[in-house]
């Protein structure tokens, strides 16, 4: 008898720790030229011979998968069954892509041209801008991107019917600051960030004015340099920026006004905000690498500090499940922490040098699960 009870209780606690059915990771393993799936909690499975992922970048839209490589190859996988459809290789080296209604665009460093791509991956289109292309993103029927030699950003304007393969034609071209390298959108507005000028720029998709917005921390000291904008994190009301050089994450309002610095730890490098927006995770460079400090979105206090076994490389949070997924590059893990309770409830192996983590939900599977909640 105590031996069925201790069984089943076992049972049920395996159970409860077993993440849902409707979310599939895909790990970016950046020295094997691969990608590592986890299912449930467990490696599944590994997507072999997927060109130079030393900064692999993979998206979602649908049930379609793409890949950027490193080496400026594109891959359109199916994430059900984990194979390769078609891929092409656009240049030497590609850094960012978007993924529209009926095509594919790629911002390409190498032979310095942006690609416009069918969703199967033909050739549409390339672009030729003379410069290193950065900073790609979409609004409504526009391409947007930086242009990193010739201090300027691009839009893009689709000229074709609705119906038809895209033409995307120059509609307008702003100079802006030295050197732009990064970009990210909300809503209607395109943020671009400089390497050579302690600004940042700021684009108004609708009436398409640019304005300059001058970077400062504490006391109105300039930042040395805007960190990459992969790296913060937008909320609705608050913005949350690593400060370079510094053992702190900058925040400002929604109109980039300054409001306080969190001291951290370490030199924070990334930071990646909850779903719901109650908590921020940060990661650290040097000898603070192993770490991650969790922050109260609102209380701006650490209510939490991990450490691990390795250095962190990324961190995703889960949009079902109450977990941080952390890839630890040279333990070769990733490691899943429960915040709901925050503790570490889980080591993931048979992964090699994983790096980035990106997640795909299959929606049926994620409507059941969303209903068995309420």
């Amino acid at each position: 008898m105590k031996k069925t009870v201790l069984s089943l209780m076992t049972t049920m606690v395996l159970f409860a720790g077993v993440p849902s059915d409707s979310e599939k990771i895909f790990v970016v393993e950046r020295e094997t030229s691969s990608v590592a799936i986890i299912h449930q909690g467990l490696t599944k499975s590994h997507m072999r011979n997927m060109h130079n992922m030393n900064h692999g970048i993979i998206k979602f839209d649908g049930d379609d998968g793409y890949l950027i490589s490193r080496d400026g190859f594109v891959v359109h996988f199916d994430p059900k069954s984990e194979k390769v459809l078609h891929e092409y290789k656009t240049s030497k080296s590609a850094i960012g892509f978007v993924i529209g209604k009926n095509y594919v665009a790629v911002a390409n460093y190498d032979d310095k041209s942006v690609d416009i791509l069918t969703r199967d991956l033909k050739p549409i289109d390339k672009i030729k801008t003379g410069s290193k292309n950065v900073g790609i993103k979409i609004y409504k029927d526009m391409i947007i991107f930086a242009q990193m030699d010739a201090d300027k950003v691009t839009v893009l304007k689709n000229k074709a019917d609705k119906k038809e393969l895209p033409k995307f034609k120059i509609f307008k071209e702003f100079k802006v600051g030295k050197m732009p390298f990064d970009a990210m959108i909300k809503d209607n507005t395109y943020i671009v960030g400089f390497f050579l000028s302690k600004s940042f720029g700021v684009i108004d998709l609708d009436s398409m004015k640019f304005s300059e917005i001058k970077v400062t921390a504490k006391d109105n000291k300039p930042v040395l340099k805007v960190p990459h904008f992969g790296f913060w994190s937008l909320s609705d009301e608050r913005t949350f920026i690593p400060a370079v050089g510094d053992n702190a994450v900058m925040v400002y309002d929604k109109d980039f006004k300054f409001i306080t610095n969190i001291k951290m730890q370490g030199l924070p490098v990334f930071t990646a905000l909850s779903p719901d927006k109650k908590y921020l995770a940060v990661t650290f460079s040097g000898k603070d690498f192993p770490t991650i400090q969790i922050v109260d979105a609102q209380t701006l206090k650490i209510i939490q500090t991990f450490k691990f076994k390795g250095k962190v490389l990324h961190v995703r949070w889960s949009n079902i499940d109450d977990y941080l997924y952390v890839s630890v590059n040279d333990a070769n893990q990733v490691n899943v922490i429960n915040t709901k309770k925050w503790f570490l409830e889980r080591e993931i192996f048979q992964l090699k040098s994983p790096s980035g983590i990106f997640i795909y939900e299959e929606k049926n599977q994620k409507q059941k699960v969303e209903k068995n909640k309420k």
